[in-house]
């Protein structure tokens, strides 16, 4: 019995990947799914769970997943994924900028956290729910 098929394809620029498996007769499946940078794009999902009886079952199965790869590489060579695969807004990466300067000198003035502070206020919460846990 054929496990899966695996094919990378140079389409519009880019590579795709379609990969098709069948999960096996305890669970009836075959599934195919479409990939564009580790993204699935696609996917159809077949189940054979009518047919477990038939003769030959290993050659009808995989028939049936030859035929469900190549339909899945047919509907992406027609364009029928397009919007799905190209529509991802691009990658933005942040503009560095530049820093802050104040010339406000007054107590009231924000100052940093003291991390330490924060754990130990994090450690009392821990705590006070931990003991009020232990009073029932």
């Amino acid at each position: 019995m054929v496990v899966g098929f695996n094919h990378n394809i140079r389409y519009k620029g880019e590579i795709f990947h379609v990969q098709t498996e069948d999960s096996g007769i305890l669970n009836p499946f075959i599934t195919t799914l479409l990939y564009r940078n580790g993204t699935i794009i696609a996917s159809k999902k077949t189940s054979y769970a009518d047919i477990l009886k038939v003769e030959m079952l290993a050659n009808v199965v995989e028939d049936i997943m030859k035929d469900q790869h190549k339909e899945i590489l047919r509907r992406l060579k027609a364009g029928e994924f397009d919007d799905r695969a190209f529509s991802a807004p691009p990658l933005s990466v942040p503009q560095p900028t530049e820093p802050e300067t104040t010339t406000e000198t007054s107590s009231s003035a924000v100052q940093p956290e003291n991390p330490d502070h924060s754990m130990q206020n994090l450690d009392k919460v821990i705590l006070d729910y931990l003991a009020s846990r232990g009073e029932k």
